[in-house]
C-alpha cells in the first residue's frame, strides 16, 4: 500500500505569524528557449565577448542599486553588496580567462561563477552565503546577454506563500507584504539574508524546510512561524480561525508604544540596529531608546578608497543627530572582512576569512585603520548631544579588550566589546574589568560555538540560536555583567525573537537591539510578563534538551 501524502512539513522558526494561502513556487531560471537563439552570441573575439559582459555586468549592478535605494535597513545594505559583487574583478577576470580559452560567453560566466561558488562554499561560514548571491548575479547577467528581463519573484494575483530552493536579497528585498502572506525556503537558517529581510519587512518565515520544492504549485498551505510547521491543505475553517487570530494579536503588538519594562516595572532598553542616517532616522520613530548596533562597515561597502577622519564623522554624526540627550548609539567599529569585504580593508586570498583577519583584527597589521575611525567617531561625538559609545568586533582575549579600552577613552568615549567568540563569552567576567559594556552578537556566537556554517542547511539546528550551548554562553556574559553592575546587551537576531527575548532578559540582559520593526513585538511580550516569568524561561532554556524543547517549554509557560 503507498505511503500517505505528507500533510506536513517542518523547518526552523525565522519570524512569528500564521498566514495562508496557495503555494507559489519561484524557480527563477532564465528561459532555455532564450539561451538556445542566443547561441555563442555570435562576438567577433573574445575582446568584443568581455565587452558585452562588462555591459551586462554594471546593468546587473545598477538594478541593485536602484533596488537599494527604494529600500531600507538590512535590504538596502545586502543588495549593495550584491552590487559589488556584480563588479567583481576577480569575478570578470575568471570569464576573460575562460574566453581566452575558447569558450563562449555563457559558458565561460557560468565556469566563473562556479570557479567562486566552490571558493565560498568551502571557506563555509558566512562567506558560503554569498553563494547564493553569486547565482543569482548569474542569473541576472544571462538574462541581460540574452535579451530577457531579470528573474526575480513574480506578483501573485492572490495573496500567496512564496516556497523556494532559497532566496536571494534581490528577491526578498522588494517583496510586498500584501500579496506575499508567508515565506518558506528549503535552504538557509535563522541568521541568512532571507530570514534578516523577512523579519524587517514582518512576513511569517520559515526556513530549512526538506521537501519544500516538493509541494505542487496552488497547494494551500498554513504556515506558522511560530512553531516552524507547514500544513498542506488544512481544513480552511480552522486555517481562516487561526489566521485572524494571529492577525489580531499582531495588531495588538502594533499599538506598543513603549517605553518597554516587564509587568511587574522591570525596565528594559529596547534599542535600534542601523546602518546609515537613513535607516537610524526611521528607526528613531519607533519605540526605541538609541541604538544598539551601528554597522559601520556598510557605510564603506562601494568605497575603493578610505574616507578621511572628516568624511566618516560627517557620515556619523548623522546617525547620532537622529537620536537625542537621553538616549546613546552604539557605535560598532569596522566589521570588515568575511562576508563583508571593503576594498580599503580586507585582506584578500585567505583560506578561510570567517576564521581570519576580520573586524578588530584587521587592525593589528593596519593600526592607523582603527585609529583614523576613531578620531572620526570621537570628531562626530563632539559634534552632538547624544551620548556615544563605541565597541569593537571579533575580540578574543583580554589583553585585545583592554588594548582596545584604552584608544576609545583616550578619546573621552565608552569603550565595550562585541561577544562574538566563545572565548569572550567565557572570560565575560575579566573582559567587564577593561571594558564599560558588552554586547553579545549571537549571529556568529551561535556559528562559532556549534561549529555549523549558518547556510548549511543540513545544519540549520545547530545554527538556531535556542541552543542550550549558545544560550549557557549569553547565561555566563550576563551574570557576569550582573556581578560587575555593567550593561549586557544582544544585539543579534535573536533579540528580534519575542520568545526568546522573555528568556534573555530572564538571564539578566539589560537591552535588546534588533530591526526596528521587531521592537513592538519584543516591547510588547515583555509588558504581559513579570519579572519572575522570565527567570523561569530563562531556567527552561538551559535546561532544555534542544532548540524544539525550549521553544516548547517558554511557550507553555507564557500560555498558563
Amino acid at each position: 500500500m503507498a505511503d500517505a501524502p505528507t500533510r506536513e512539513l517542518t523547518g526552523t522558526p525565522v519570524v512569528p505569524g500564521v498566514a495562508y494561502g496557495p503555494a507559489l513556487l519561484v524557480r527563477g531560471e532564465v528561459s532555455p528557449a532564450a539561451i538556445e537563439r542566443f547561441g555563442d552570441g555570435g562576438y567577433a573575439d573574445g575582446e568584443a565577448a568581455l565587452a558585452a559582459y562588462d555591459e551586462a555586468a554594471e546593468a546587473v549592478a545598477q538594478s541593485f542599486l536602484r533596488k537599494a535605494g527604494k529600500a531600507s535597513g538590512a535590504a538596502t545594505e545586502v543588495l549593495t553588496a550584491s552590487a559589488g559583487l556584480a563588479r567583481d574583478k576577480g569575478l570578470r577576470g575568471a570569464v576573460n580567462k575562460s574566453l581566452t580559452g575558447g569558450s563562449d560567453l555563457l559558458a565561460a560566466v557560468h565556469a566563473a561563477v562556479e570557479q567562486f561558488v566552490g571558493i565560498f562554499t568551502s571557506m563555509g561560514g558566512l562567506m558560503a552565503e554569498r553563494a547564493t548571491d553569486l547565482q543569482d548575479i548569474e542569473r541576472r547577467l544571462v538574462a541581460h546577454l540574452v535579451g530577457e528581463p531579470e528573474p526575480g519573484v513574480p506578483t501573485p494575483d492572490v495573496a500567496s506563500v512564496l516556497v523556494a530552493e532559497d532566496l536571494a536579497p534581490s528577491d526578498t528585498a522588494g517583496l510586498d507584504p500584501a500579496v506575499v502572506v508567508a515565506l518558506v525556503t528549503e535552504r538557509g537558517g535563522s541568521t541568512s539574508h532571507t530570514a534578516i529581510i523577512a523579519r524587517q519587512l514582518g512576513i511569517p518565515c520559515v526556513v530549512g524546510v526538506s521537501g519544500a520544492l516538493g509541494v505542487a504549485p496552488g497547494t494551500q498551505l498554513l504556515v506558522d512561524g511560530a512553531v516552524g510547521s507547514i500544513e498542506l491543505e488544512p481544513d480552511a475553517a480552522e486555517a481562516d480561525r487561526r489566521v485572524q487570530v494571529s492577525r489580531e494579536e499582531r495588531e495588538v503588538l502594533a499599538t506598543w508604544t513603549g517605553p518597554a519594562a516587564t509587568a511587574d516595572g522591570t525596565a528594559v532598553k529596547l534599542l535600534a540596529n542601523v546602518a546609515d542616517g537613513e535607516s537610524a532616522r526611521s528607526a528613531s520613530e519607533s519605540p526605541v531608546q538609541g541604538v544598539g548596533l551601528f554597522r559601520t562597515e556598510l557605510c564603506f561597502l562601494s568605497s575603493t578608497d578610505e574616507p578621511s577622519v572628516e568624511e566618516q564623522a560627517d557620515i556619523y554624526q548623522q546617525v547620532l543627530d537622529a537620536f537625542g540627550e537621553d538616549e546613546y548609539v552604539v557605535i560598532r567599529t569596522l566589521d570588515a572582512g568575511s562576508d563583508k569585504p571593503i576594498a580599503f580593508a580586507t585582506l584578500e586570498g585567505e583560506e578561510n576569512p570567517a576564521l581570519g583577519v576580520r573586524g578588530l583584527r584587521l587592525s593589528f597589521d593596519n593600526p592607523g585603520l582603527l585609529e583614523r575611525q576613531l578620531d572620526g567617531i570621537a570628531l562626530a561625538a563632539s559634534r552632538s548631544r547624544t551620548e556615544t559609545w563605541v565597541m569593537a568586533p571579533m575580540v578574543a582575549t583580554v589583553a585585545e579588550a583592554s588594548d582596545f579600552a584604552e584608544k576609545v577613552r583616550a578619546r573621552g568615549l565608552k569603550p565595550g566589546v562585541m561577544v562574538e567568540i566563545p572565548s569572550a563569552a567565557l572570560l565575560a567576567h575579566r573582559m567587564l574589568e577593561v571594558v564599560d559594556f558588552l554586547s553579545i552578537g549571537t549571529n556568529d556566537l551561535t556559528q562559532y560555538a556549534m561549529a555549523a556554517d549558518r547556510m548549511a542547511t543540513d545544519l540549520a539546528h545547530l545554527t538556531d540560536p535556542w541552543q542550550p550551548a549558545v544560550l549557557h554562553l549569553i547565561a555566563i556574559t550576563a551574570e557576569a555583567g550582573r556581578q560587575a553592575g555593567k550593561p549586557v546587551g544582544v544585539c543579534g537576531e535573536a533579540a528580534a525573537d519575542p520568545l526568546l527575548a522573555t528568556a534573555l532578559i530572564g538571564m539578566g540582559i539589560t537591552s535588546l537591539s534588533m530591526a526596528a520593526a521587531a521592537v513592538r513585538p519584543v516591547g510588547a511580550q515583555l509588558s504581559r510578563v513579570t519579572m519572575e516569568t522570565c527567570r523561569e524561561a530563562a531556567e527552561a532554556v538551559l535546561s532544555a534538551a534542544d532548540p524544539k524543547a525550549g521553544r516548547e517549554a517558554v511557550r507553555a509557560l507564557l500560555d498558563r
